[in-house]
């Protein structure tokens, strides 16, 4: 397991990999950074693109831990476009579950940014958020993307 902690407009990010593939981004903690990681460097200039407005998707060797279920709802947030939004209730008619199900599998998303939970929002256009700031957080990354000037990643 290899470590990297990133600095981002929302505090440090903590990224894992784990024998090659990105598996953990953790808000707001410091792990001593691992000598010479790939993906993790890869993740890192990736991020930095992202809060800088040059990319709106992460392409990114990543295996998050989580059940079956869980992994469907991250696979189903993964095609909400950059800038848009999609409820819970979409997403569980998507995977064919219920809305307090996917807000349960939201919640326990390894990779949030790159695998992007803040995208998903109550019928009423808000929800929740786990991640640190919670819906504070969750609205700054919605309004980056919806500022964001996409141009072609290398």
């Amino acid at each position: 397991m290899a470590r990297l902690t990133v600095e981002s407009p929302l505090g440090p990010l903590t990224l894992t990999s784990t024998a090659g593939v990105l598996t953990a981004l953790d808000w707001r903690t410091a792990g001593a950074a691992s000598d010479n990681d790939a993906v993790l460097d890869e993740a890192a200039r990736q991020l930095r693109q992202y809060f800088d407005g040059q990319r709106a998707t992460f392409d990114l060797p990543m295996s998050p831990a989580g059940t079956p279920f869980q992994k469907r709802v991250w696979a189903a947030m993964l095609e909400i476009p950059c800038g848009r939004t999609a409820t819970y209730g979409d997403l569980a008619r998507q995977v064919d579950s219920a809305p307090r199900a996917v807000g349960g599998a939201c919640g326990r998303n390894p990779l949030p940014i790159v695998i992007p939970c803040h995208r998903v929002v109550a019928g009423t256009g808000k929800g929740g958020y786990s991640g640190f700031g919670g819906l504070t957080t969750k609205d700054w990354l919605l309004d980056l993307e919806r500022r964001l000037v996409l141009v072609p990643t290398p």
